[in-house]
């Protein structure tokens, strides 16, 4: 209170001695108005010493205390018009930021209160806008004008670490003020007022590592050669504190992590130095037979290690490779253990880093190195051929139970125990073979035919006494020689041909042989010709020694025509023990062939045929020929099946056995019916210009006689006409009536036929039919027959 006291008396000194009222406010304004006065700010309303006008508005920025606690409403300041006589005629408003809400005045007396505890962290200050009203005139007396209340910032925030909690690395063994991190902490309060956003950091834990800048917040190490494998891991407490660090302030903390990261600082150490293996002299080429390890304290890729093996006594038969996720030593088996051979064996492994550090190359070499002693395991093995694949040869036909040869199995452990031998049966043909279970000697089993199978493999299992079921296998491979028991054959290509203009020496074509046989140096063969053929006039044989021959033409000239084929027989000997000798016999055919010697023709009819002509063309023209005969046959046949569908009627046609003609035309002795046919369509008869037989009706139809005078020339035109048909190929086989039913027309004989004849014809007198010869005896028997009949019938 004695502090507000003395503000307000300190503010009245330095106003003009009653001339302004003042616009108090809390904490004291007189910084305020001392700087306006240093700006030479001329307020509204205000005249100048050297003219002295009406009072306007004091103004002035206003200040109220942040998280104010007080139970009466706190002070802000006064707001006063000199046209405010104190009678209460001026009424004073507020507008703007909080106005109503949290800054209230006295409309009477001026008078700004703060209704609610402020924090300037949320909101710095408010502008408001004050106004003069006249109670009795309802006006404004003074003009509008505008003021801001700043909210006075109290040490009300602590410093705080937004991104912590930090986490950082830095290499092991580094220098001490190495960089580490940089740690920020801010304050919520205002940095332009006071220290309370003033920070300063400190370390609470983490010395003597570890040291930090008070102003930066640079973290830096502060301890020379930390080693990782010591200590990994370290947790540091930092503290910012407002105020500058002064007593009083505020402070906010964060860790920070920090990791120590690896360097390849140490090398590589056996943890003893002799490492003792047991292998079992069975143990396979390149399998693992033992690890050793190594132990480097670095990390990561720092601690990956080579092993090597020291050149030296038992080196050359192991190997050692790196596990790459133990980094273990493994030794391998490179060649194969005896334990008969060799029972110890002893070398050095040497294990350095893959990735070197130069910084600490003169702490010494990044090696270490240990011996390895490996003893050999004593194991029953099998027992051991003396050779990895035998191989032995047999004649074909050798006789059953012949020994062929032996095969020899040892045991070569300590204790030596008997083998015993047998064949694998792994197919039928490994019985041709049988071997002694105790000699190993293997003998034919069955008769050998090199021609059917020419080398057998047989499987030979070698078994211990002591042990039989450690077993061994070699493999036999049995060849079957060849014996000379074919007789060679000859050997043609194409077909022995001799031009027919060939010459006396001429060779017309090359002959060889083939032999089932399979000699060793390779069959050689001989060719002649037999005692019987070696005067032939024709060919004869030319042995060339190499296994060919040629036939050779023994004179000028041969002709198709006299001889097509001529044969040769030749004797074929081969060259192996016993000799085995053929008779083949060639067959030669003459062929015509031009100047130069090329074959033209060998078929026997192209002799008769055009020279111009081709075989092929031949053949062509020849069945061209054969097609349309076929054709014309065929055509034939439809047309006579046509024509005889055509006249032939059913069998149940009365008229088929009305009356035959048996003996018209060629005499009692033909006695074939006549065909009816030709009186169903006598058109088709005339159109194909053929005779036409018809068989007439009973009918009795009127005809008329002809005049004596007219039979002369009838009668010659029958005969004529019967000399005719009768030499008539086409003619029928059988004798039948000629009708001439259509060849009478416009003459006055009229037709001669009876079949037009009228049945009111009068009585005619067929004697005169008697008188045109033997054809016509029949027709004049009949119809005298006839006329006999009627004449007893009206008698």
């Amino acid at each position: 209170m004695l502090t507000k006291i003395c503000l307000s008396l300190l503010l009245w000194v330095l106003f003009d001695g009653g001339l302004l009222i003042p616009l108090q406010s809390l904490p004291p304004p007189q910084t305020s108005q001392a700087r306006q006065r240093d700006h030479g700010a001329v307020l509204p309303g205000r005249r100048t010493p050297a003219q002295r006008v009406k009072r306007g508005w004091v103004w002035n920025q206003f200040f109220v205390l942040e998280e104010y606690m007080g139970s009466e409403p706190q002070y802000v300041g006064k707001l006063h018009s000199d046209l405010d006589k104190g009678i209460g005629s001026v009424k004073y408003t507020l507008l703007g930021d909080g106005a109503g809400t949290i800054f209230t005045i006295d409309d009477t007396t001026g008078d700004i209160h703060a209704i609610k505890s402020l924090d300037r962290e949320e909101k710095p200050f408010y502008t408001l806008r004050a106004q003069a009203i006249s109670i009795g005139a309802g006006i404004p007396v003074e003009p509008e004008s505008e003021f801001i209340i700043k909210v006075q910032d109290i040490n009300d925030n602590e410093p705080k670490f937004l991104d912590g909690p930090y986490v950082a690395n830095v290499p092991e063994m580094s220098p001490v003020g190495a960089y580490v991190l940089q740690v920020r902490a801010t304050d919520a309060d205002d940095p332009t007022y006071g220290s309370s956003a003033r920070v300063v950091y400190s370390i609470l834990e983490g010395q003597p590592y570890f040291s930090i800048d008070p102003k930066t917040g640079v973290i830096r190490t502060a301890l020379a050669n930390m080693d990782r494998e010591v200590k990994e891991q370290y947790q540091v407490l930092i503290q910012a504190k407002d105020m500058g660090g002064q007593l009083g302030g505020l402070a906010g903390t964060t860790t920070v992590n920090i990791t120590l990261t690896d360097v390849n600082d140490n090398p590589p150490r056996f943890p003893k130095s002799i490492f003792h293996l047991k292998v079992p002299e069975s143990s396979p080429v390149g399998s693992a037979i033992g690890r050793i390890r190594a132990v480097d304290p670095d990390f990561g890729r720092n601690a990956e290690i080579d092993y090597t093996i020291v050149p030296g006594d038992g080196g050359n038969l192991f190997d050692i490779t790196t596990d790459q996720n133990t980094q273990d030593g493994v030794i391998t088996l490179k060649k194969s253990l005896d334990f008969e051979t060799k029972k110890a064996y002893t070398f050095k492994v040497e294990a350095s880093n893959v990735h070197l550090d130069h910084r600490f190359h003169s702490a010494g070499p990044f090696k270490d190195t240990a011996t390895v002693k490996i003893n050999v395991l004593d194991v029953d093995e099998p027992s051991v051929f003396s050779k990895p694949v035998y191989s032995m040869e047999v004649y074909e036909d050798t006789p059953v139970g012949t020994i062929i040869g032996a095969v020899t199995a040892q045991d070569l452990d300590l204790g030596s125990s008997a083998v015993r031998y047998a064949i694998d049966w792994e197919s039928q043909v490994d019985s041709c073979f049988t071997i002694d279970a105790i000699e190993g000697t293997i003998a034919t089993n069955d008769l050998l035919d090199r021609e059917t199978i020419a080398q057998y493999n047989v499987s030979v299992i070698a078994s211990k006494i002591s042990n039989p079921l450690l077993t061994s296998k070699v493999k036999v491979i049995i060849h079957v020689l060849d014996v000379n028991e074919f007789a060679p054959d000859l050997y043609l290509q194409n077909e022995m041909t001799v031009c027919e203009n060939a010459k006396a020496g001429q060779i017309i074509q090359f002959i060889s042989a083939t032999d089932r046989d399979l000699s060793p140096t390779g069959q050689k063969f001989s060719f002649r010709l037999p005692p019987e053929a070696a005067s032939n006039p024709n060919f004869t044989i030319h042995n060339y020694r190499n296994s060919t021959a040629g036939v050779e033409a023994r004179r000028n000239g041969y002709n198709r025509r006299q001889q097509e084929f001529y044969s040769l027989p030749v004797v074929i000997e081969d060259s192996s023990y016993p000799i085995q000798s053929s008779t083949s016999t060639l067959t030669i055919q003459v062929c015509r062939c031009d100047a130069s010697g090329v074959l033209l023709s060998c078929s026997a009819e192209a002799i008769f045929l055009p020279v111009g002509l081709s075989t092929g063309a031949l053949i062509a023209i020849l069945l061209c020929i054969i097609i349309l005969s076929a054709i014309v046959v065929l055509y034939v046949a439809l047309r006579k099946q046509k024509k005889k569908d055509t006249l032939m009627t059913s069998k149940e046609d009365i008229r088929d056995n009305v009356i035959h003609y048996d003996d018209e035309g060629g005499g009692e002795e033909d006695t074939q019916a006549f065909d009816i046919g030709a009186l169903r369509n006598p058109k088709v008869i005339e159109e194909n210009k053929i005779r036409r037989d018809i068989m007439p009706e009973p009918l009795c139809l009127p005809r008329l006689k002809p005049q004596a005078e007219d039979n002369a020339d009838i009668r010659d035109f029958i005969i004529v006409r019967l000399q005719e048909n009768d030499g008539d190929p086409s003619a029928p086989p059988y004798d039948s009536l000629a009708t001439y039913a259509y060849e009478g027309t416009g003459s006055v004989a009229e037709s001669l036929s009876s079949i037009e004849s009228l049945t009111t014809e009068p009585e005619h007198d067929y004697d005169y039919l008697s008188d045109w010869g033997p054809r016509f005896k029949t027709l004049a028997e009949m119809f005298g027959e006839e006329e006999s009949y009627k004449a007893d019938k009206v008698t």
